[in-house]
């Protein structure tokens, strides 16, 4: 008898990683998918996004320049050029860079079915009133990463890019960027900000198994505005403008965790 409840079990844990494997296959699926799409489509990718950053025509520089106006500061917040170039230096450096630019803009993309895939694994196990609790999550979870993207992009990316790429030491140094450089500081900024923009989505189940407390929470708010800064100047290149545009919308998304947190204790 016991060696047959242990094979059950045993069918039953094959049986689930069986269906995790699927489940995988079709998020891998999808990332190569819009990979390819990606990678067809370079003067879109780089053209039209990646480097978009890089002209002064960009809409983040524009929203500045109007601003300035707007204040009566004149052309004080007007970027007018960027004073660098971009250059590749490995014989396979674009072709690369093209291959993995691709790949980081097929899993942006897909990121909301993958979550979606990963959830509809999960999703079984889950109680009916976990299953009340976590109603929209893959919505919500979607638009907080989307936001966070495009945060990363519009806000931290051209600002850090204006920054690092006009700062000179001495006007004989001349700023000739790698190409790898740029990419990699675009990319890394767009998807750090995508991920840390799910702090409610954490806090919230982390708070449905108990681990925090809205208290908890409120009691430690100093010390979570600390590691919040830290956190900040890891995903961000190194100037203080870049931050400060993280460090604050990571201060108010803690704030709204602990909104979920309480209303997440009083459905309780």
């Amino acid at each position: 008898m016991q060696k047959t409840d242990k094979k059950k079990q045993e069918q039953s844990f094959l049986d689930h990683l069986e269906v995790l494997r699927w489940h995988l296959i079709r998020s891998f699926i999808a990332i190569l998918l819009f990979t390819v799409i990606a990678f067809l489509f370079p003067e879109i990718l780089f053209d039209k996004i990646i480097f978009a950053a890089k002209d002064s025509s960009f809409a983040t520089y524009r929203f500045f320049c109007w601003m300035s106006e707007t204040l009566n500061f004149g052309q004080a917040l007007c970027i007018n050029e960027m004073p660098f170039e971009l250059m590749n230096i490995n014989m396979s450096g674009q072709f690369s860079t093209h291959i993995i630019s691709s790949v980081i803009a097929g899993f942006i993309i897909s990121f909301p079915y993958i979550f979606w895939e990963m959830w509809c694994f999960v999703k079984p196990a889950l109680h009916s009133n976990e299953k009340r609790y976590s109603k929209g999550v893959v919505f919500y979870t979607s638009l907080l990463f989307t936001i966070g993207v495009l945060f990363g992009y519009y806000a931290v990316a051209p600002l850090s890019i204006q920054f690092l790429g006009n700062y000179q030491v001495s006007p004989e140094v001349v700023n000739q960027i790698n190409l790898n450089s740029y990419i990699s500081t675009v990319t890394t900024v767009c998807l750090a900000n995508g991920v840390v923009f799910l702090l409610p989505v954490l806090i919230y189940f982390l708070s449905k198994l108990g681990f925090i407390t809205p208290d908890f929470l409120r009691r430690y708010r100093r010390h979570a505005i600390v590691m919040l800064m830290i956190m900040a100047a890891i995903i961000t290149p190194p100037d203080i403008m870049s931050l400060i545009l993280v460090t604050f919308p990571l201060m108010l998304l803690y704030e709204v965790s602990i909104k979920v947190s309480t209303k997440f204790q009083d459905e309780e």
